[in-house]
């Protein structure tokens, strides 16, 4: 009997979570959730006949190695710091590792060790990244094989909510881990435009969007996403002269959050002792400089932000509460510990509203002696008391490889991302039986 363990039952995992049940069900296989909060990871079990659910400190060792030990397969989708000494272990003890998170050093540093063993340590494949992955790796087959040369490729990807269903102002809910929202972009980010290298601190990610256009959805804004120089030689595009990986967000999101930034709401580098006993005006006043103690709070802000204080970036700083009187409550001690609280209850999924997720992927190709652009374009949208898109399309790429892995038809073994046919193709034709299907379009030919 093959057994599953899943590490974490957040936002991502109901998905995941309910078709490996199903699959379980149907194949005779077990599947353990186990998380810090385990009314979490029951409520995902549902009582199901092929789960149970457990308590799990990732901290506590010896617990965490019986876990990993008893398991076929471990799927993680704890905070990425931990993969790399959860991977470690996974081939110490001989178990497959799947996870939706990026890879790093440690983990690649772990692919001759799983070759060895004949284990498959793979990384990155949830939504983004996964199936941006292979859903470019299939394109940029294709193209080639037709006797195309990729000169540019423009890749975006985006959770937001529907744009026909009912939106708050900032125009965003919460269907992923809060934190990744809060500090999203501080690390900057870099790109590969017209053969030139470009940088984007953190401090301007917001700043600096251009607009796309989405068929089906219409204009939305984007800005660039981590390091994207990182991905010629990995997708092998050796004659580009472009690549952006960039994120998207409905009109008006990357205003606002500039002026969060600005502000340094966004820090979990500083810590405010007794935060919780303080309210949200006490604590957006302490980042206002010397010069304005006197001054009245919003006049402050707005003088500070060079914004104008009846404007629509203020009216929605005012609305997400950041000037009320309201005890910041919670057990954090940071200003992104304050953020996380106030985003999780102002920007929650409620009532009618319907997630919405995007990826884009657009190419400009040389063939025959002329230029055209392709495009291939993914839209998903959640169901009102079913599973968000969000949980779809970051849980069901991982859920499907395990089950392929399983059944025998992911033969790959090593530290791997989803970028060989061998995994890509078995993985996008199961997404493609779920009904998550890419448009593709070709302009300007």
């Amino acid at each position: 009997m093959k057994h599953i363990l899943v590490l974490g039952a957040g936002m991502s995992s109901p998905c995941l979570i309910h078709h490996l049940l199903e699959e379980g069900a149907r194949k005779g296989w077990t599947v353990t959730v186990a998380d810090l909060d385990q009314r979490a990871a029951e409520k995902r079990v549902g009582g199901h006949a092929a789960g149970r659910a457990l308590a799990f400190d990732v901290r506590d060792l010896p617990g965490r190695r019986r876990m990993i030990e008893q398991a076929d397969v471990v799927v993680n989708l704890l905070t990425p710091l931990f993969q790399p000494e959860l991977a470690a272990e996974c081939v110490e003890t001989g178990t497959h590792f799947v996870s939706a998170s990026y890879s790093s050093p440690e983990v690649r540093a772990l692919d001759r060790e799983a070759r060895d063993k004949g284990l498959l340590v793979l990384t990155e494949c949830g939504l983004d990244p996964g199936i941006d992955h292979m859903s470019a790796m299939q394109m940029i087959r294709r193209i080639q094989g037709e006797g195309g040369v990729i000169r540019s490729f423009w890749s975006y990807g985006s959770g937001v909510p529907a744009p026909e269903t009912p939106a708050n102002p900032l125009k965003y809910v919460i269907t992923w881990n809060p934190r990744n929202v809060v500090l999203a972009g501080q690390k900057g980010a870099q790109y590969l435009e017209k053969g030139r290298q470009k940088i984007v601190p953190g401090l301007r990610m917001f700043e600096n969007t251009w607009p796309v256009d989405v068929p089906g959805v219409g204009g939305m804004e984007a800005y660039p996403n981590r390091d994207s120089l990182l991905y010629p030689e990995l997708l092998g595009l050796k004659d580009l002269h472009t690549m952006v990986r960039a994120t998207l967000r409905h009109k008006g999101f990357a205003a606002v959050w500039h002026q969060i930034v600005r502000l340094g709401l966004n820090s979990e580098h500083v810590s405010i002792p007794g935060l919780s006993g303080l309210t949200f005006a006490e604590v957006t006043r302490m980042f206002l400089p010397r010069s304005m103690d006197g001054c009245e709070l919003e006049q402050g802000v707005a003088n500070l932000l060079g914004i104008s204080p009846t404007g629509v970036q203020m009216d929605t700083l005012r609305w997400l509460g950041l000037f009320s009187d309201e005890l910041i409550g919670g057990t954090g001690e940071s200003p992104a510990d304050m953020m996380v609280g106030l985003l999780q209850r102002k920007l929650a999924l409620e009532g009618q509203t319907r997630d919405m997720v995007i990826l884009q992927h657009e190419m400009d190709v040389e063939q025959d002696g002329r230029t055209h652009t392709e495009r291939a374009t993914l839209v998903v949208k959640g169901d009102p008391g079913g599973f968000t898109a969000m949980s779809r399309t970051v849980g069901l790429p991982a859920a499907l490889s395990v089950c392929l892995l399983l059944d025998g038809k992911l033969e790959e073994r090593g530290a791997l991302l989803p970028i060989t046919a061998a995994i890509y193709d078995p993985v996008m034709a199961a997404l493609a039986e779920q009904g998550i299907v890419f448009q593709h379009d070709r302009l300007g030919a």
